[in-house]
């Protein structure tokens, strides 16, 4: 016979779980206060701060997970791992300087305000540079693959996302006859933003003789449930002697195979000279994080045989010293005197570029900023609207871009300086993700860019305020709402 239980051994039971839930209860939110301490100690913006310390002082059992996976915005690990142990790396701003006749600011018409950039990204404009513009997917990449059948040392790859279909595989293909040729070949990819490629992809790769390697932004400590940063860089660089920076990846979306998307509108520059050694700095320090290893490369590029454009590849990132992406459009904006016209894809400015913004139209600079109509992200393209009601009445007119998805990042200042790069105007770019720009400070690349921004306001149709204040009241309650989330969109 089974001997019942005592009621006595039930009730201390009960009283055990409830004591140990209560335990655990305390412990919970004794750790939310304490991350909320640290978030208002460690957020760059005060609305994150606030956003997140409510969050962890009331629902720490919900709000702790999420802080721990995308509450931080300072990545840990990357100066410190680099800093004094790239001997071929030391010293090679100063050289740059001395190989390029010095910084050569002054001497192409910038005003001595623009050597900002030049602070930023701890390296000069070089003089010397041949700067091709590539409007579209068939156009960089057939530019990008002749550089690579003609690479004789070395090819340095990295991008965002890595797709293994049609242009995946051709990409595939060339390094790996490339690799074969004795070529030494080496890919960086992000492992979030290329979370679909398979492990086949890379195996042949590396069977092959390529070097690959991720990112691993949650290497490190700190780092290790931190999915909120990425690597969205997009560099290709041959030889040390010509590089490609913009806003495509490796997708069949970029060449406009996709039905759904249409046409994919997107710009990347091949520069030629020595810039490219700029490229190569910013690949070699992402590579000696992924791997603790930095490939051996020739650090003397030439400058191009028939032009003399001066550019400045200028990194940015969560590990700077200073928030460097959202500091170069502040300059940027700050420093227009005419024109300034902005092509993002995504557009949830914090309070400074909006004012910044605000000032240049006062001033009477044509602020002109393009958009895209179809929608990537909707959070996103919701809360790009609370700012167009504002923004109208000084003056700043938005576009939206009709004929497909519109996904580049350009700025054109006046007609001095024009920039192609991977940094959107979003907390994300400014203060998440590692991104890069290739500055060009020259009048006929300006003008180039003029004329295909041109282009793409005659596919765009005008937004204005009505576009927001007609529609339904449950459209501009997403849209408050969307907006009220941009800190950590």
């Amino acid at each position: 016979m089974v001997r019942g239980r005592h009621p006595a051994e039930t009730v201390m039971e009960q009283e055990s779980l409830i004591w140990l839930l209560g335990a655990a209860a305390l412990v919970v939110q004794v750790l939310g206060f304490a991350t909320a301490v640290h978030a208002v100690m460690s957020a760059r913006t005060a609305q994150g701060a606030i956003a997140w310390s409510i969050a962890l002082a009331s629902v720490p059992i919900l709000a702790l997970p999420l802080y721990w996976v995308f509450g931080r915005n300072r990545f840990e690990g990357y100066v410190q791992a680099r800093r004094g142990k790239v001997p071929d790396l030391a010293g090679l701003a100063d050289s740059l300087r001395r190989g390029t006749a010095g910084s050569c600011t002054m001497e192409v018409g910038f005003g001595p305000e623009d050597t900002v950039y030049e602070r930023l990204a701890a390296m000069p404009f070089t003089r010397g540079n041949d700067v091709t513009l590539l409007i579209d997917g068939p156009a960089t990449f057939e530019a990008m693959f002749e550089a690579i059948a003609a690479a004789r040392s070395y090819i340095l790859v990295q991008f965002y996302t890595v797709v293994d279909d049609r242009l995946g595989m051709e990409l595939q293909r060339r390094l790996i006859e490339r690799a074969q040729a004795g070529v030494r070949v080496f890919l960086l990819y992000d492992e979030i933003g290329s979370i679909e490629l398979s492990r086949g992809y890379l195996d042949t790769l590396r069977g092959a003789g390529v070097s690959v390697a991720s990112f691993e932004t949650t290497r490190w400590p700190t780092n290790r449930f931190q999915i909120n940063f990425r690597n969205h860089r997009k560099i290709l660089v041959v030889d040390g002697e010509v590089c490609f920076i913009g806003g495509h990846n490796v997708s069949d979306d970029y060449m406009g195979r996709n039905p759904r998307r249409g046409r994919w509108r997107d710009t990347h520059v091949r520069i030629a000279g020595p810039a490219a050694i700029e490229a190569q700095v910013v690949f070699a320090e992402d590579w000696y994080w992924a791997t603790g290893t930095v490939p051996v490369l020739d650090w003397t590029a030439p400058p191009a045989a028939q032009a003399d454009r001066a550019v400045l590849i200028l990194p940015h990132g969560p590990s700077d010293e200073v928030e460097s992406c959202g500091l170069f459009f502040t300059q940027a904006i700050n420093s227009a005197r005419h024109r300034l016209w902005i092509a993002s894809p995504y557009f949830v400015p914090d309070a400074r570029i909006v004012s910044a913004l605000q000032l240049a139209a006062m001033r009477g600079v044509d602020v002109r900023i393009v958009l895209p109509a179809r929608p990537d992200f909707f959070l996103v393209h919701l809360a790009a609207f609370a700012f167009i009601p504002q923004a109208e009445q000084v003056g700043i007119r938005f576009y939206r871009y009709q004929a497909g998805f519109m996904h580049h990042k350009v700025l054109l200042v006046d007609d001095r300086l024009a920039a192609v790069g991977t940094a959107n105007l979003d907390n994300r770019s400014f203060r998440l993700n590692f991104e890069v720009t290739a500055l060009v400070g020259d009048a006929g690349f300006a003008h180039e860019v003029e004329a295909m921004l041109e282009r793409d306001f005659a596919d765009c149709c005008l937004q204005t305020a009505s576009d927001y204040e007609d529609r339904p009241a449950w459209f501009r309650v997403a849209v408050r709402i969307a907006n009220l989330l941009s800190p950590i969109l």
